[in-house]
């Protein structure tokens, strides 16, 4: 908890940036779903930005807000379909056992839309600095399941493979990173 803590103000920065991305797709007051929310701080900004009903959830209860959670098991979700009204899977994917599993899930229970942001390997400077941070990750945080990281293409071939529609791509890398950034809006 006192990483995160370390790095909160970085981590609400982010998340400001995120809901300034995001706020042509999520109409206030949204039903959203956080899916990985780790401790909840970009959870807790989106709320605020969105005046939205937010849950998160996560295989480990790392939360530093008192936000609605639920622990999941990383392949199933314990809500019915068509529940949100939105889902956020905010750099959560390659840290997953089965991303494909937990798409097929974000979508059933999503009434609209997906919102993913990942890390891509692209590049060789990208692609050491994904290695790397998927190496420390795991270490640091006992990881059970292997960090993985896709490509762009990976993705759009596993969106198109689900029937979900990429409707809105940006890169949002910063200055500050060496790793590739994209946000992807998908649409079931």
């Amino acid at each position: 908890m006192m990483w995160y803590l370390i790095f909160s103000k970085i981590y609400e920065k982010a998340g400001q940036r995120m809901c300034k991305e995001c706020k042509d797709f999520i109409k206030s007051g949204s039903k959203i779903l956080d899916l990985g929310c780790g401790p909840a701080i970009i959870t807790k900004v989106f709320q605020n930005f969105f005046q939205a009903e937010i849950v998160g959830v996560d295989i480990l209860d790392r939360r530093i807000f008192p936000i609605p959670f639920k622990i999941i098991n990383g392949k199933s979700l314990p809500f019915s379909g068509n529940n949100f009204d939105a889902v956020l899977i905010a750099y959560v994917l390659h840290h997953s056992q089965d991303p494909i599993v937990l798409l097929k899930e974000a979508k059933r229970v999503t009434k609209d839309k997906i919102f993913i942001y990942e890390d891509l390997p692209e590049g060789i400077i990208s692609s050491f600095f994904c290695k790397l941070h998927g190496f420390s990750f795991d270490k640091l945080f006992h990881n059970r399941d292997k960090t993985t990281f896709k490509r762009e293409k990976e993705w759009g071939n596993i969106f198109k493979n689900l029937k979900l529609k990429v409707i809105f791509q940006k890169e949002v890398s910063s200055r500050l990173t060496p790793i590739r950034k994209k946000l992807f809006v998908l649409e079931k």
